[in-house]
């Protein structure tokens, strides 16, 4: 409603004239009636007059397409005004125009969209790039160019690509420049980019200088030194004449302009030298045109057009196809027995309008059909493939990418949406599979400002006068890490020695002051300190800061300078070997398996055994003497007992082999035990403290207490908090029966520094989490990246160990300070040695049942059915007789012997043939 009543005093302003309600009606007519509205005295106007009056000629004159009608066109200058553009819209539906080219402005196409929704008249806009101008939104609005979206997500690879984060965006204030930085926008979050800072100049050319010179000097004072400009020509030229004035056309700075830069170099090249001077080193975006014999010999024409005195670009192009395209759709149209035809809508001829006079107004009838043979079309322009996407975009979206060079300009490469960042031409990479990889995405070197080759930082400190603000954690404890000097606001400690050290290995000066976070007589909570960086209270954090995963979801941290992970450190006791010392080499695990893996290889080899070898025949009181005495006495390799069988033999060898590794182990844990000096604590790690009771002591302000109570679920009743070593110590000397605690959690670094002066106290089990010490930064701050980079310098340098040695070696205990571990041969460490005894054996009976199931088989069925009992009875019976009888070895014998006899005589016989057939030979020989 609110755009009919825009209309309604649209029409009160034009005066149109009272008609009545008609209808005219053509099938294939002589003459059809186009518009074209755009800015004349533009430099995309006055190229874009020249190409559509020379395509309609082409058209008129190519009896190939629409024979036997002629276009004709009407213009109108918009001056890029949406008030005059909706006046010149609403005179051609006065006159049956069934399409219209152009806008050419934005501005224009967002209000003129509305009149041809309305009436049905599609819109073949060349120049209007607005991302925001939906199909959907204005399904008659036909794009003929690049939509903006495209040109911004090239400006974004070519960022992402150089490694920068954060840009500043300088753009007119219109639909034009506003919408097109939202695009920007969002195509450098898919990156984790942004745009740090958002500068929109006024509209239109009379901006008086002194703004943009305001504005430019706030730019200066930002961090980001990377500028994308998204401007007109004469707003564009003048920021760049200010820019040079300030000084920031220099070396450090990125200057990025998008195609308004591109189509007045082509139209109005060469450019004054002073001109071209304040723009040196800007890189420059320009739709890609692919090259052709068409585009070269239109090429060759345009010089006599134009006088020679204007250049054609990429919209002029697009102009001319424009038509071509128009041309295409109506003939197809045609083809299919469409007729143009107009008629009023009744809307317009209600009692209320009827004295505005809208009944001049005139909706195409079969717009829609028209507008669906726009989109179907399927040729090749000057400009290449004129063929739509489903959303309604041109195929193909590709930009060149120059950089502004001396008088000139020179290629650095392409973007195409197809493979992104190239420096081949897009129309060859389009025949080969799409390849993304960051390896094929490639430029060639740039000039920047300042005449260098060296890729800009792209960010420097904000020339505000204000210095980082960094928070210090403000210790009570550990103050060898970092510590506040009584009476100043300085800072100390082996954190502060390392950040300035790595401070002065930046190739620039950063200007920061410390900033005290705690009162001193307590450690800070960490996570505040983390979270003040977030909430803009800090720029950044310095210290003995954990990396953990939650704080690494709201900051940035370094390259990690010292390793950390939590421990547990539990006090000790001497523990003496003992009546019984013998049997703490193994586990009582261990013990119970080996003792049972004995008896059971016993029982294996005198089942494989029994059938053939009469020492392991007998009583049964005597048989169960021989399988324990033969399986214990494998332990010393003393078993007096043969073995017959191949599979026994086979058993008893891995037996053998796994009673080597056993005996061996359990001989040096022994002597380990027995001669070197045991420690033991109750506490053996992290594990017997989660399944206790007992109450834990973690460092006041650690990361520790959400640790344990969040991802090891131990309660929160059950943690201590400590301030100072001194505490460590009484809380773990008075134990959980006097009030203190059981053992304490903290970080390595720190515990270190304590056992260091306290040798009652040792670390138990192995470090259960991983992480390291950094200095946070806000998201995405290039400063964290430099650091990390001055860091591993530090590292290789060997100035890292040098600030760790002057800060943390402390004189240590007299008792060596390795960590409690369990001195206790486990199960674990066995266990595949026992699974190949297993294996082995199962087999080794497997095969002997098998045997013994072919004996049960092969026996007469008569002594079989004699035997009492059911059938499974007698063959059980039968399968158990076998096994314990004892197996005659004379019929083998016999049959080895058979078998070698007829083996020598076989060998004999093959012998003496071969002797025969010599002596024939010879004999033959002789006689010849």
């Amino acid at each position: 409603m609110s755009t009919l009543g825009f209309l309604l005093c649209f029409f009160i302003f034009l005066g149109l004239n009272s008609s009545g309600y008609s209808q005219n009606v053509t099938s294939r007519p002589s003459v059809v009636s186009i518009g074209a509205i755009f800015t004349f005295n533009s430099t995309i106007g006055r190229v874009a007059k020249i190409a559509i009056e020379e395509a309609v000629k082409d058209v008129n004159s190519n009896s190939s397409i629409l024979p036997g009608t002629k276009l004709n066109i009407t213009m109108q200058d918009s001056n890029c005004s949406g008030f005059l553009g909706m006046a010149e819209a609403l005179q051609f539906m006065e006159t049956d125009i069934v399409a219209i080219i152009g806008p050419q402005c934005s501005t224009v196409a967002h209000i003129i969209c509305h009149v041809a929704n309305e009436l049905q008249t599609p819109l073949l806009s060349f120049g209007a790039t607005d991302p925001t101008l939906s199909s959907i939104q204005f399904p008659y609005f036909v794009r003929t160019t690049q939509s903006d979206s495209y040109q911004m997500a090239a400006v974004a690879e070519i960022v992402d690509h150089y490694g920068w984060t954060a840009v500043i965006a300088i753009f007119v204030d219109d639909d034009y420049g506003r919408n097109g930085i939202a695009a920007l926008s969002d195509k450098l979050a898919e990156r984790r980019c942004k745009i740090s800072y958002k500068a929109a100049i006024p509209p239109g050319s009379g901006v008086n200088q002194n703004v943009i010179m305001d504005l430019l000097v706030k730019v200066a004072l930002m961090e980001s030194r990377i500028i994308v400009l998204h401007a007109s020509g004469d707003i564009g030229f003048r920021v760049f004449s200010a820019a040079n004035y300030l000084q920031m056309m220099d070396n450090g700075y990125v200057w990025i302009a998008t195609d308004w830069l591109a189509y007045i170099l082509d139209s109005n090249s060469p450019l004054p030298s002073d001109t071209m001077d304040k723009m040196q080193g800007v890189l420059v975006l320009r739709q890609h045109i692919p090259d052709s014999e068409r585009k070269r010999a239109f090429l060759s024409r345009w010089r006599n057009l134009a006088g020679g005195h204007l250049g054609m670009n990429s919209y002029g192009l697009y102009a001319y196809d424009s038509v071509w395209l128009l041309a295409h759709a109506l003939d197809a149209f045609f083809n299919q027995g469409g007729i143009i035809s107009f008629s009023n809508d009744s809307r317009f001829l209600s009692s209320e309008a009827s004295n505005l006079h809208l009944d001049a107004m005139s909706v195409f009838d079969d717009g829609p059909q028209l507008l669906n043979y726009i989109l179907q079309s399927n040729t090749v322009g000057l400009t290449g493939p004129l063929k739509f996407s489903p959303d309604k975009s041109l195929i193909n979206p590709a930009y060149d990418i120059i950089n502004v060079i001396g008088s000139g300009i020179r290629q650095v490469g392409y973007w195409s949406n197809y493979t992104g960042l190239s420096t081949v031409l897009p129309e060859t990479l389009y025949t080969k599979p799409p390849n993304r990889s960051s390896a094929s995405q490639q430029l060639y070197s740039v000039i920047w400002p300042g005449d260098t080759l060296t890729k800009p930082r792209g960010w420097v400190f904000p020339n505000n006068g204000q210095r980082l603000k960094i928070g210090v954690p403000n210790r009570a404890s550990y103050r060898e890490f970092v510590s506040r000097v009584k009476g100043t606001d300085m800072f100390q400690g082996f954190c502060i020695d390392v950040f300035t050290a790595a401070v002065n290995l930046l190739p620039y000066a950063v200007p920061y002051q410390f900033i005290p976070f705690g009162d001193g007589t307590k450690n800070p909570s960490y996570t505040e300190l983390v979270n003040s960086i977030t909430t803009g209270v800090l720029d950044a954090a310095v210290g003995d800061i954990a990396i953990v995963t939650n704080r690494t979801k709201i900051v940035d941290f370094t390259q990690p300078y010292a390793a950390s992970g939590l421990v547990v450190v539990a006090p000790f006791k001497k523990s003496n070997t003992g009546a019984w010392a013998f049997l703490r080499p193994f586990t009582r695990s261990m013990w119970t398996v080996t003792a049972f893996s004995f008896i059971v290889i016993g029982i294996v080899v005198w089942i494989l055994e029994h059938r053939i070898n009469d020492e392991f025949r007998g009583p049964p009181n005597r048989q169960i003497i021989t399988v324990l005495s033969f399986s214990l006495s494998t332990m010393f390799f003393a078993h007096r007992e043969n073995t017959v069988s191949t599979l026994g033999r086979l058993v008893l060898i891995i037996w053998l082999f796994v009673v080597l590794i056993i005996n061996s182990s359990y001989t040096a844990s022994l002597t380990s035990i027995l001669t070197v000096q045991q420690l033991s604590s109750p506490i053996k790690g992290i594990d017997s403290l989660r399944t206790g009771n007992d109450p834990i002591g973690y460092q006041e302000g650690s990361f520790a207490e959400r640790y344990l109570t969040e991802e090891l679920n131990i309660s929160k009743s059950r943690l201590v908090s400590l301030g100072t070593p001194e505490e460590y110590a009484l809380a773990l000397k008075n134990g959980p029966g006097k009030g203190g605690v059981a053992a304490v959690v903290d970080e390595r670094p720190y515990i270190e520094l304590f056992l260091s002066t306290q040798c009652t106290f040792k670390i138990v089990g192995q470090e259960f989490t991983k992480s390291g010490w950094g200095f946070a930064f806000p998201r995405d701050s290039p400063l964290a990246i430099d650091l990390s980079t001055a860091i591993l310098q530090l590292a290789e340098n060997g100035d890292l160990q040098r600030i760790h040695d002057k800060w943390l070696v402390k004189s240590s205990c007299s008792l060596d300070n390795a960590e409690i571990e369990s001195d206790r041969l486990q199960l674990k460490s066995f266990w595949g040695l026992f699974l190949i005894c297993g294996i082995a054996c199962f087999i080794a009976l497997l095969i002997y049942f098998l045997q013994i199931m072919n004996l049960v088989r092969s026996a007469p069925t008569e002594s079989i059915a004699t035997e009492p009992g059911g059938v499974r009875s007698r063959t059980l019976q039968r399968f158990l007789s076998i096994m314990d009888e004892k197996e005659d070895l004379s019929k083998s014998k016999n049959k080895r012997l058979n078998s070698e006899r007829t083996f020598e005589n076989d060998r004999d016989e093959e012998l003496g043939s071969k002797k025969r057939r010599h002596t024939d030979l010879a004999t033959g020989s002789n006689s010849s």
